[in-house]
């Protein structure tokens, strides 16, 4: 019997609904539930052929505990060594490498220290930074975010440098982004399951949460087809097999806002039946795919075309 998995936090929505939707299927050898775990030792399988992981961003056990479990067999969704690496400012690095348009983008150090640093842990870092270069390059209104993180925390809109200083004096030891702001005509969110499935969603993130995915615009078709090359094309490079791709169309042009996100809001509440039944449907569907093809003793991880390329010393496009 193989078993899958979902690892979720006060999530309930989608990991009832995922594993139900497994087990409905009836597909021989295969199982789904929640993970449990009553004990962690080196090098022990977890029992699992395919974990859907949706919690381990906030719960550093969970991380380290996945990695054994990709360790010992199990096809981890998403692969944890690469979500643990990854972050916001490097997804738009390496979107400017493969031709997808992203923002101007700038890395702000943190405004206080980081703990168990001094003044002269920086010495390589200018004081003060050229300001007047970041500002000129990235532009006012610009916004300012967390290179590593999500759910519109600790997001600012900016106005000028002034505003800019007074706001990033709020931010502690956070690392943030200061980005470009696109005026948009349209906003989509975009579902990327197993590298291969899309939904493009209209979104209009200025509404209130609970009616965001309620928008009066839609694509034409040529330009739903571009939008789900761009996804398939984010997806493909750094290798996620479930995540959702932001993209804000300015001038015709999809511009890629957000695209690190491998724990996607998938609450019934927020992103409307419809979108519920796709991401339910295509993710049980993948998982069990995923089950049938897992191998004990060998990696089963999706691993991206960055990884692949560059270990391979091979031009990245």
């Amino acid at each position: 019997m193989k078993k899958i998995g979902v690892l979720h936090g006060k999530e309930r929505s989608f990991p009832e609904a995922f594993v139900a939707r497994v087990n409905s299927k009836n597909i021989d050898g295969i199982i789904a539930e929640p993970v449990s775990i009553n004990k962690a030792m080196q090098g022990v399988s977890s029992g699992y052929a395919v974990i859907i992981d949706r919690i381990s961003q906030d719960v550093p056990f969970y991380r380290t505990w996945l990695k054994n479990a990709a360790v010992t067999g199990t096809a981890v969704i998403n692969n944890p060594f690469w979500w643990s690496a990854d972050d916001k400012y490097f997804n738009n690095c390496l979107m400017t490498q493969v031709g997808v348009p992203v923002p101007k983008t700038a890395i702000i150090p943190s405004r206080d220290l980081p703990d168990d640093t001094s003044n002269e842990s920086f010495s390589n870092l200018a004081y003060p930074m050229d300001w007047e270069s970041i500002f000129n390059y990235v532009g006012f209104p610009a916004y300012m975010k967390p290179f590593a993180g999500g759910g519109w925390k600790h997001v600012y809109r900016l106005d000028s440098a002034d505003d800019f200083f007074r706001k990033h004096s709020e931010t502690g030891q956070l690392v943030m982004l200061l980005q470009e702001e696109i005026v948009f005509e349209e906003y989509y969110r975009c579902y990327c399951i197993g590298g291969k499935y899309v939904r493009i969603m209209p979104y209009e993130p200025r509404n209130p949460h609970h009616l965001r995915y309620v928008a009066d615009f839609a694509p034409t078709p040529e330009k739903l087809q571009e939008m789900t090359d761009i996804v398939l094309k984010i997806n493909r490079y750094l290798g996620y097999d479930f995540n959702t791709v932001e993209l804000a169309v300015r001038n015709g042009v999809p511009y890629a806002i957000d695209f690190c996100n491998p724990a996607p809001d998938a609450e019934r509440t927020s992103v409307g039946e419809e979108n519920f039944e796709w991401v339910v449907e295509t993710s049980a569907n993948y998982a069990i795919e995923k089950a049938l093809a897992q191998v004990d003793g060998v990696d089963n991880l999706t691993w991206g075309d960055y990884v692949k390329r560059s270990s391979a010393k091979a031009p990245l496009q």
